[in-house]
């Protein structure tokens, strides 16, 4: 059986409690009529079926739900998981509102008694916890609430606080007294670890985004967390080295700015990000051969244009002296104009053997003649055959002869390709429709000549 739960009045019945009270309770002189009323099911869900309810409600939503029936009185009191975010004090008159930027102080002031308030009636463990209040002005203080926090051996926590002006909001020593924790999201806060703390062993993913740590710290607390299993690390300020010990880690998310990333102990990762944030002029040379050697289990492997230029003035092999077997998704961001960035990708593509899907946006204006242009040729991959490539999705500009190039190379060099989809754009926003149609129809024209290694492969033409 399957209950559903109309929440989408509870605002009005919120501000009827009255007449619900009154529908509720039995009226003298009509005895034998309440006799016969059907059972109040509400009241006897399940105590599950009532968590599951209240858990799929806005925190504000769930503690409205305490006048509907004696048993949902106190529930929520109870839930396991709490959100704390903007929807609490959020009407429907401030939803789209001028008054959302203007208010934003007494806004922050009544969130702190909000907060607070929930917290004292709140009665049970709390496993997971979600705190989102980016939109306001300033950062309450959180120090009660991450203590009330560690000792109720919380085990998913969120904590996305506001940017500041000046200094970021430095974790409470009782942070790091979250032993349990499994799951950690924190934005915008200074971690600053205390001599005592050993990690947090239980920990299967974590996510790091614009908060100030250094490279020494950040380095302890990914290898003091053995269990460790996703990690994203999004750096807003300039790293030097960066050594990533994880022997448990599948998936790696990395944005910022780093002279150097030191890919030490990762034996079963296999999805991979690494893009730049900004460029930095880096002192430490990336060898490619030493570099994706580390990377013998990936499969998802995603990188930056800028990631490219640590190889620049670097002797750029071929292909790697190893293929990179497990390797079937491969998307990245380059530009056509670098010369070594374009020897890197097709270094890296013959490497594949067993690549299935890549996708590929080429970034920058280009001129019809360029130092990479031969490189493109189909006769410099007369002994590279793309065997195993079934999709192909590029984010080019308006079709120059370099991306014509690279369409032609693609399509000559795989005999199992079943699609491929070219999204083109970076017209002006003066240039009628029609001539947009024009230039899309000619460049199909120009694809329609290209040798196909795969005679049944379907060419899609997208505009953007």
């Amino acid at each position: 059986m399957i209950l559903k739960l109309d929440v989408t009045n509870l605002k009005d019945i919120t501000n009827k409690k009255g007449l619900v009270d009154s529908m509720m309770a039995p009226k003298k002189g009509r005895k034998h009529s309440c006799q016969t009323l059907p059972p109040d099911l509400l009241s006897n869900l399940p105590k599950n079926a009532l968590d599951g309810i209240l858990v799929r409600l806005p925190l504000r939503e769930a503690v409205r739900t305490s006048i509907l029936s004696k048993k949902w009185r106190y529930t929520w009191c109870k839930l396991p998981e709490l959100t704390l975010d903007e929807t609490l004090w959020e009407t429907p008159a401030d939803a789209g509102s001028l008054r959302w930027g203007r208010d934003l102080t007494f806004v922050t002031s009544n969130f702190t008694k909000i907060m607070y308030h929930i917290l004292t009636l709140h009665a049970g463990p709390i496993t997971k916890f979600t705190l989102s209040i980016s939109m306001l002005v300033s950062c309450p203080n959180v120090d009660n609430l991450i203590y009330f926090l560690s000792r109720d051996d919380i085990k998913d926590l969120v904590l996305r606080l506001p940017e500041p002006e000046d200094n970021l909001y430095k974790l409470p020593s009782s942070f790091f007294t979250c032993l349990q924790l499994r799951h950690l999201t924190l934005q915008h806060c200074l971690i600053l670890p205390p001599p005592t703390f050993r990690g947090f062993d239980k920990l299967i993913s974590m996510e790091l985004s614009g908060v100030k740590i250094s490279s020494k710290y950040l380095e302890s607390l990914i290898s003091n967390c053995p269990l460790l299993e996703q990690l994203v690390l999004e750096i807003n300020h300039v790293m030097k080295v960066i050594e990533i010990n994880a022997p448990m880690l599948r998936s790696f998310d990395f944005t910022g700015s780093v002279r150097f990333l030191c890919l030490k102990n990762i034996p079963l990762l296999e999805k991979f990000s690494l893009a730049d944030s900004e460029y930095v002029d880096r002192k430490e040379s990336h060898d490619i051969v030493k570099f994706f050697r580390s990377l013998s289990t990936i499969e998802h492997l995603h990188l930056e244009y800028m990631w490219f230029s640590a190889c620049l003035g670097l002797d750029i092999p071929a292909r790697l002296p190893f293929n990179l077997n497990r390797v079937k998704h491969f998307s990245l961001r380059f530009s056509l104009i670098c010369l070594d960035e374009v020897l890197c990708t097709l270094c890296l593509i013959r490497s594949f053997p067993y690549l299935q899907y890549l996708k590929i946006e080429i970034v920058g204006n280009h001129d019809e003649d360029i130092p990479a242009l031969e490189c493109l040729e189909v006769e410099h991959f007369s002994d590279v055959t793309f065997n195993h490539l079934r999709e192909v999705r590029l984010i080019m500009g308006t079709g120059s002869k370099p991306e014509m190039q690279l369409i032609k190379l693609l399509l000559a060099k795989s005999p199992l390709l079943v699609r491929m989809l070219i999204e083109a754009g970076m017209f002006e926003e003066f240039v009628p429709a029609r001539i947009q149609e024009s230039a899309a129809v000619q460049m199909l024209v120009k694809v329609a000549k290209f040798q196909r290694a795969s005679p049944t492969a379907e060419v899609d033409l997208r505009l953007f």
